[in-house]
């Protein structure tokens, strides 16, 4: 399968650059098994779940993962926490106008330091001198996607962050999430609709770019997940009684067909690096609720593998024609699991 299979040509202005007014009233496109699609607004998922029903919310909540400080010469320097390793350790992208060193030191406005102690896989290991999280506490700021070209503002650290957000770590939002607000939240809750949450801290594995020609030759960065065995026995109990379990999102999806691939569902924690692409057999997750990705993304790729490769293509090409937004701010879609999609094959 050819990278260039899963390109589309988007208008730049159907980028989503700030969130809506009301987080519920994002445009939702639904697409059934067999490939029809319809065209509705995010609240009519009501309409699309029965009483048993299971959605699983990935409750990652997003950190001031972005800092900027100078070296002792005086280069800026940009850096974007990706993972924690203790108090005063953390794998960061660093970007500055010269290569990064080993030992440089970085200085920020609080009067605080880094000091860059190794380099792994693009990564930099850097000791703070004082707890990373106070750090990002007093001069961090909100990591918001590349493609919304434009900084940070007030509205992002609340918009860019799901209302049922509990477990910091994440650098980017689990953007589905984004559409829910606590009046929906209750609705469903009052129509018998279950929930349960998993975590994934979102990390640059969810963003890396695919550099091969051959989609099967990439590979995925590791990602934080946890599954509780309550989230595990909810999933059992909603299968044995014929309900649908609905996965909020690619990364609850991810970490819910990561524990499928043992034979019995277990509590787990740890790192996964799964990367799904068309020919995959879902396990686990009947129905996606998902908003629209990048052209080439692993994303993209995962949801065709769900839908199947020319049912989503063709989607995104109407919500292209129809003036839908697009990406992390962006509109919705509601993706039932095609079961013949793993023979749609890009390509063949």
């Amino acid at each position: 399968m050819h990278l260039k299979l899963f390109d589309y040509l988007l208008p730049e202005e159907l980028i989503a650059r700030f969130p809506l007014d009301d987080r519920s009233a994002s445009s939702m496109m639904v697409l059934n098994e067999t490939g029809k699609i319809s065209h509705r607004k995010f609240p009519d998922l009501m309409n699309y779940l029965k009483e048993g029903d299971l959605l699983v919310f990935n409750n990652t909540r997003v950190i001031p993962a972005r800092l900027f400080g100078k070296k002792d010469s005086g280069g800026m320097v940009e850096i974007l926490i990706e993972r924690t390793v203790d108090e005063n350790l953390a794998w960061a992208m660093v970007r500055s106008n010269k290569k990064m060193k080993m030992r440089t030191k970085i200085n920020f406005v609080n009067h605080s330091y880094a000091d860059v102690i190794d380099c792994r896989d693009g990564l930099f290991l850097l000791s703070f001198s004082q707890k990373v999280s106070i750090i990002m506490d007093l001069i961090g700021q909100t990591p918001i996607p590349p493609y919304l070209n434009r900084d940070a503002e007030r509205i992002d650290s609340e918009r860019y962050q799901t209302v049922y957000a509990s477990a910091p770590g994440a650098i980017a939002a689990p953007t589905a999430g984004l559409h829910f607000d606590e009046p929906l939240l209750n609705r469903l809750k009052n129509k018998g609709i279950n929930s349960c949450f998993v975590t994934l801290h979102v990390g640059l594995g969810t963003f890396k770019p695919v550099k091969v020609d051959n989609i099967k030759e990439h590979s995925m960065h590791s990602e934080w997940i946890s599954v509780s065995k309550k989230t595990c026995d909810m999933i059992t109990e909603t299968k044995k009684n014929g309900g649908q379990v609905v996965a909020v999102g690619t990364t609850s999806l991810r970490s819910l067909e990561t524990i499928a691939i043992k034979p019995d569902l277990e509590p787990f924690q740890g790192d996964t690096d799964i990367f799904i692409c068309p020919g995959y057999e879902f396990k686990l997750v009947d129905a996606l609720i998902t908003n629209f990705h990048l052209p080439k993304s692993t994303l993209l790729m995962l949801v065709c593998a769900f839908a199947g490769y020319s049912q989503i293509m063709d989607a995104y090409k109407e919500a292209i024609n129809k003036k839908y937004r697009f990406y992390s701010y962006g509109d919705a879609m509601f993706l039932n699991k095609n079961i013949d999609a793993k023979f749609d094959l890009p390509g063949l």
